[in-house]
């Protein structure tokens, strides 16, 4: 249940912070949780909301931009009487009443956070400051897709929560990694100084359907450029790894730490990691053997490794990812191919 206890500067509880609406211990009214989710016309956030209406239980609304997300993503639950979209910047405040906020509003992907990095960081910390605001009004839990770029090009090897990161304060991923890194100390500050329900979850690479076709992630990159018969490029030198979840597990994973009992931070992640060519050449094999691939230069600050430990989420949520790249990757290249009009040459097996 959304509330919590506020505190004091010394961050021991002072007073009862907002509680929810008074119909939800009436005995004669049974109300159905009432869920926001920023960003939820995305590629995560829609997924997030079919698992959510499909429980029943939930009111959900969402608030969007529209300016990585889609209406499309959506459509099933239009004129649904349990769902409600709102067009919305979450730079601006939102005066919603809700009892859960899963706040995921950002561009994720490099070509799009860099596109307006000015308006990235404005959504980072306006936006995170806009719905803590919100939280604290209507005595909402919260929970903030953090991200893995908060390590940075990491010292440590696989990153646990403790490790405080390696980021380039000035680069040009910046407006992402220290906007995230922002986010999460408004998080705690308005858990420590007004009592706010929180939750953080630090998410690693995700994939599967609804990604948009050229958002420039390598995942996506890849199955298009095969699909398409192009040449796929790999970024030197090719043996950077990442570690990949299917979107189904991240969901999974973000409703668990909202529902549970720790504020996190927590990663969410798959902890398989694979090298960009040993990917490539997944891809490959499940698409066209044939196809080739090129080196081409990296971007600035591209982390060398990225692998969660993932050991809080099994511990403290039950977690762990049931899908592999093996089984995701024919969900994700049928998806691709249907949106972009041509057939899978080989079965959908890698």
């Amino acid at each position: 249940m959304a509330g919590g206890l506020a505190a004091n500067g010394d961050g021991t509880p002072s007073k009862t912070a907002p509680t929810p609406s008074p119909l939800r211990s009436s005995k004669y009214t049974t109300t159905k949780m009432r869920v926001l989710i920023t960003g939820g016309a995305g590629f995560i956030g829609s997924h997030l909301v079919d698992r959510l209406m499909e429980e029943g239980t939930n009111e959900v609304i969402v608030a969007d931009n529209f300016f990585s997300g889609s209406k499309e993503n959506l459509k099933r639950w239009m004129g649904h009487p349990n769902f409600e979209l709102i067009r919305h910047d979450v730079t601006e405040p939102l005066l919603v009443e809700c009892d859960q906020i899963y706040h995921l509003a950002c561009p994720a992907s490099p070509i799009f956070y860099k596109y307006n990095p000015v308006k990235t960081i404005k959504t980072n910390v306006m936006g995170t400051l806009n719905m803590l605001g919100l939280a604290k009004r209507v005595g909402a839990r919260i929970l903030l897709t953090s991200t893995s770029e908060v390590y940075g090009d990491p010292l440590q090897h696989p990153q646990t929560e403790e490790y405080w990161g390696n980021v380039n304060p000035i680069g040009v991923r910046s407006c992402y990694d220290e906007g995230k890194r922002v986010a999460e100390t408004l998080m705690f500050d308005y858990h420590r100084q007004h009592g706010v329900e929180i939750r953080i979850a630090r998410i690693f690479n995700t994939y599967g359907p609804r990604m948009n076709i050229d958002d420039g992630r390598v995942v996506s990159n890849f199955i298009a450029q095969a699909l398409r018969g192009e040449v796929m490029t790999v970024q030197a030198p090719g043996t950077q790894t990442r570690s990949f979840c299917y979107v189904s597990d991240m969901v999974d994973g973000l409703i668990r730490l909202m529902r549970g009992d720790n504020t996190g931070p927590i990663n969410i992640g798959n902890p398989g990691e694979f090298t960009m060519l040993e990917l490539a050449n997944a891809v490959k094999e499940l698409i066209e053997p044939s196809t080739k691939y090129t080196i081409v230069e990296n971007t600035p600050d591209d982390p060398r490794q990225r692998k969660p430990d993932i050991t809080k989420a099994t511990k403290l949520l039950g977690w762990s990812p049931t899908i592999s790249l093996r089984e995701g990757l024919p969900l994700m290249a049928e998806d691709f191919a249907q949106r972009l009009g041509v057939e899978l040459r080989k079965p959908a097996a890698v």
